[in-house]
């Protein structure tokens, strides 16, 4: 065989040689390509995440697990893995795949933001997915057809979407932020699982989600199902393999910037400058047996490369008795479901006993000034509340503004609340109220009126949006319609929790409460009218907030609003301690007067 045959028979075995089986990982380091807008652009590099190689190879299509579970902590890469997951699948396992992300909002913006690239930047993947024209249905917001299968994209609230074409592979996105029922079809997973049931024993669904609520969790639910495994990393000083716990984390005192990792066997610390060699060595073991077809990961935000301990420290200084930012941290930073070891019944006799009396100017340490109306058909009750640093609260007024919610008198008497001025102890000037929240949930069209010609005061339509993972103010602002507002969905069931919490704190601080001496039964409506009661629908456990019939629960919804017209102010750019809203006093400064609650 001459010198040019044997070219050409080598080029042509070589052409019918089997594509290499790779693995999530190998094909993700061999072209994976993270575009500009990432924080770190350019070619994939497992090596700097060394804890989501085994996650990724679990996903590939030789190996035996049917499901994957990661339950972790913020700025770790998980959303990555299932990235690089999905061009895998597109480039070298072809299926059908099913991506859910909590919302066709997010849907929408994560098939931009975090698909286009994927498949833009990876030179691979470019020739095997359908063009983007505008004719052409294959490649749409929602839908990518590439050779051999299809990316179908979904948000957890669309029935349709989740219960029709068969899929082989589900990647389903920040679970703990799914709604518990997807309308009326059921549990959004397990609508989605039900799809992979013709691919028995080559199918694979990733779950992943930075935990919520503890007992409520469906990530932490997924994971105790798993064989539980932990990342084990070396002690660079006795080799001993451990998990960085937080309990293991220590720092100078007054310096949480020196935190560093103190061994749990030879008791040696290791600095940050430790982590990324310690990482390196690291290795995933399992801690029990499981169901067998499931595959669980646990990855705290103390491996994050991204961020340093000591960054973690002062977050947590920041944040360790503030309820509400205390359970953001634990969710966000040890990727682990929160559980408020204080969650019983607030103490009313104690609650009442604590009421203090400021006098008729504003309180020290007030700077902004919040107000939440609660509309009823006979009346409207509104209450005022001053914030200060860190979101310690003081009560100003509760006012029941009796008339028919239909009519004009009564509304008229709100106007004038949501005007007054308060004066600043010491200053020559007052504050004012800035930014109100009134709910729409009952005469809507009266709601909307007397908000529409209000909007350049922040006078907010707002509607409570129970569940999980809902933020106390949306994210971006409702699309307003030429002939009615929109009203802003407000996450009720956090806001009650933390409000809830924060009532049990004493003293003066961070989320402290304050309130001048009121009726009885308005600091029952406060602090008992409602309790977190976990259920379970349809297999799912989920945490409802229930009413206490006996007890008029108004004071709480109007706390919860002004907090939420709080959260309205953040979305604007205030922050609490910029005080914003300062105005010159009158002549005469009104003379603030607090009212009683009327009870039944």
């Amino acid at each position: 065989m001459s010198e040019a045959q044997a070219f050409v028979d080598a080029v042509w075995r070589r052409a019918l040689a089997p594509e290499p089986q790779l693995t999530v990982s190998e094909w993700a380091d061999r072209h994976r390509v993270l575009d500009a807008k990432n924080a770190e652009p350019g070619p994939w590099r497992t090596d700097r995440v060394p804890y989501l190689r085994e996650v990724m190879d679990c996903l590939s299509a030789s190996h035996p697990a049917e499901r994957v579970v990661l339950m972790a902590g913020a700025q770790l890469g998980k959303t990555e893995a299932g990235l690089n997951w999905t061009g895998y699948v597109i480039g070298h396992a072809p299926g059908t795949l099913l991506l859910i992300m909590p919302s066709l909002d997010m849907l929408r913006r994560n098939s931009k933001t975090r698909i286009d690239p994927l498949l833009s930047e990876t030179r691979q993947l470019r020739p095997l997915v359908v063009e983007a024209k505008s004719r052409e249905s294959g490649n749409t917001i929602a839908q990518k057809d590439f050779v051999g299968g299809s990316l179908i994209m979904t948000g957890a609230n669309a029935p349709t979407g989740l219960s029709s074409t068969p899929c082989r592979y589900i990647f389903a996105d920040e679970v703990d932020r799914y709604p518990a029922s997807a309308d009326a079809e059921g549990d959004p997973v397990n609508l989605a699982v039900m799809r992979t049931a013709t691919f028995r024993g080559r199918k694979k669904i990733y779950l992943v989600s930075t935990p919520v609520i503890a007992g409520a969790s469906r990530i932490e639910k997924a994971y105790l199902e798993s064989d539980q495994r932990k990342y084990f990393v070396p002690c660079p000083h006795c080799g001993e393999f451990q998990v960085i716990t937080w309990g293991h984390i220590v720092w100078d005192e007054g310096k949480p910037e020196t935190a560093a990792f103190c061994c749990q066997s030879c008791g040696v610390l290791s600095p940050e400058a430790a982590k990324a060699g310690m990482l390196a060595r690291g290795e995933w073991r399992a801690t029990t047996p499981g169901d067998g077809r499931t595959v669980g990961f646990h990855a705290s935000g103390l491996l994050s490369p991204f961020r340093t301990w000591g960054d973690m420290a002062v977050d947590f200084l920041a944040s360790k008795d503030n309820p509400a930012l205390l359970q953001v941290w634990v969710n966000t930073t040890l990727g682990e479901p929160f559980e408020d070891r204080a969650s019983g019944d607030v103490d009313l006799e104690a609650l009442i006993d604590r009421a203090d009396d400021w006098g008729d100017d504003l309180p020290p340490g007030a700077l902004a000034i919040t107000a939440g109306a609660d509309v009823q058909k006979d009346r409207i009750e509104v209450e005022i509340v001053a914030w200060g640093a860190s979101e310690e609260s003081w009560s100003l007024d509760y006012e029941i503004l009796h008339g028919d919610t239909a009519q004009g008198e009564v509304w008229a008497a709100l106007d004038r609340v949501l005007l007054r001025k308060y004066r600043v102890p010491g200053a020559d000037h007052c504050l004012t109220i800035a930014a109100a929240a009134v709910d729409s949930g009952y005469r809507t069209n009266e709601v909307y009126t007397f908000c529409r010609s209000r909007t350049a005061r922040r006078v907010w339509p707002i509607k409570g949006s129970p569940g999980p993972g809902v933020p106390p103010w949306p994210r971006r602002p409702p699309k307003q319609r030429r002939d009615t507002l929109t009203p802003f969905a407000i996450g009720v069931d956090g806001l009650k929790t933390s409000t809830l919490a924060r009532l049990k704190l004493l003293g003066s601080g961070a989320g402290r409460c304050h309130f001048p001496p009121r009726d009885r039964d308005w600091f029952a409506g406060l602090a008992l009218s409602e309790r977190p009661i976990r259920k379970y629908k349809k297999g799912v456990p989920v945490v409802e907030w229930v009413r206490d019939n006996s007890i008029r629960n108004e004071p709480l919804d109007c706390r919860v609003y002004a907090t939420g017209a709080l959260h309205g102010l953040y979305a604007t750019g205030y922050r609490l301690e910029t005080a914003i809203g300062i105005i010159d006093a009158p002549k005469t400064a009104p003379v603030v007067i607090r009212s009683k609650f009327i009870g039944n």
